[in-house]
């Protein structure tokens, strides 16, 4: 009787063990980003404060928010780096640009990996403090620039109801690698009720899930587009 209720004991904890063994396997296959390696990138820092509010600076935010992307596209399985985690630039004192010195910095390090996409995190600011909502701005160097923008709009624009739509532009970052990637402006400091929410962790977080949605759609429209290739 006693080894009878051992071998049952052997063969269920086998069972259990086996079972988990292939559920942790089966979610680990399913996360929609894995194998995906994402560059987020904190604009400003260091010396270069961004934009501002009295004492509320764009490189600040831009670092909490960029943290809060990050955990979010990590939960979906992405492999994420930052280029910065901390207050700080990456200019050098023999450069005679140095905003263009810590840009350039920046692409290196993405180039240093096999980066599937980046994402810039910015706070936006306008003379008119009815302007509001989060925005993406994109490059023409890479065509799948646009795919990723429109990904990520429309996105802020259910999810958050911004007015806004995504815009071209040539600065120095994203008109000088071809790694996919845009420029997210999340909101408006100059809005009272925005510079409230970009402030708030919470909202962070929800800024971090809504830009992991664009990410997760976009690599499904890739994937599409393949396909129909």
């Amino acid at each position: 009787m006693e080894k009878c209720k051992t071998l049952l004991l052997v063969l269920f904890l086998i069972v259990f063990m086996v079972v988990q063994g292939v559920f942790a396997i089966t979610k680990d296959e399913v996360l929609p980003l894995k194998g995906r390696i994402i560059f987020v990138d904190a604009g400003h820092g260091g010396r270069d404060p961004g934009t501002n509010y009295g004492k509320i600076l764009e490189k600040d935010l831009n670092l909490e928010i960029a943290l809060a992307v990050g955990k979010e596209l990590k939960k979906q399985g992405a492999t994420v780096y930052q280029t910065r985690e901390e207050d700080k630039d990456y200019s050098s004192k023999w450069d005679p640009k140095k905003k263009r010195g810590d840009l350039y910095r920046r692409i290196e390090m993405m180039r240093g990996k096999k980066t599937d996409l980046y994402l810039s995190i910015h706070i936006n600011w306008y003379q008119n403090s009815n302007y509001y909502g989060a925005e993406v701005l994109y490059g023409n160097v890479n065509k799948e620039n646009r795919i990723l923008a429109e990904s990520l709009m429309k996105e802020f624009q259910k999810e958050l109801a911004s007015p806004r739509e995504i815009k071209q532009t040539d600065l120095y970052l994203y008109n000088n690698t071809t790694i996919p990637g845009v420029l997210v402006e999340c909101g408006f400091l100059s809005n009272l009720k925005e510079r409230k929410l970009l402030q708030d962790p919470n909202y962070h977080k929800t800024l971090g899930e809504v830009m992991t949605k664009g990410v997760i759609h976009y690599f499904e429209k890739l994937k599409d587009k393949n396909v129909s290739n």
